[in-house]
């Protein structure tokens, strides 16, 4: 790799790392509901597409199914979510979103489109949209 090019990557590191240091900064300062961005992001999963394996939550979210363990527990003793039994395989639980978790995401969306209109709110459509797909590009080829 390039001088330049290893200057101009280091510096969009530096970048990436302020803005999501900004973004969890903000996240946790109008968070009034308790609730990380990775629950929200499952909350969001299930109303959209209904029931999911543990296994199929971790692969979307990116984290272990440990980490989908922790990410449930929490919702499911404030009753947002509940765990069941698939009907095709007995042996295999299913995790869905209850009334009150649509609920809460409702409240949720509100608060996400507003961080995301302070961070991004400048950009035209068509930024956003370039952006978008870059990012997309990061997550799909960077494993």
């Amino acid at each position: 790799m390039d001088n330049q090019r290893h200057e101009v990557l280091s510096s969009l590191f530096e970048v990436v790392s302020s803005l999501e240091r900004k973004w969890a900064n903000e996240w946790n300062q109008q968070n009034i509901l308790g609730f990380s961005k990775s629950h929200i992001l499952l909350l969001d999963l299930l109303a959209k597409e209904g029931p999911k394996r543990p296994s199929a939550i971790a692969e979307r979210l990116k984290v272990t199914t440990g980490g989908v363990t922790v990410l449930t527990t929490k919702l499911i003793n404030g009753g947002f979510i509940e765990k069941t039994q698939s009907n095709a395989d007995r042996r295999a639980s299913q995790i869905a979103i209850t009334t009150e978790g649509e609920k809460i995401l409702k409240e949720s969306r509100a608060q996400v489109s507003a961080m995301v209109n302070t961070m991004f709110g400048m950009l035209t459509n068509d930024e956003i949209k370039t952006l978008h797909t870059i990012f997309e590009k990061c997550l799909v080829n960077g494993n």
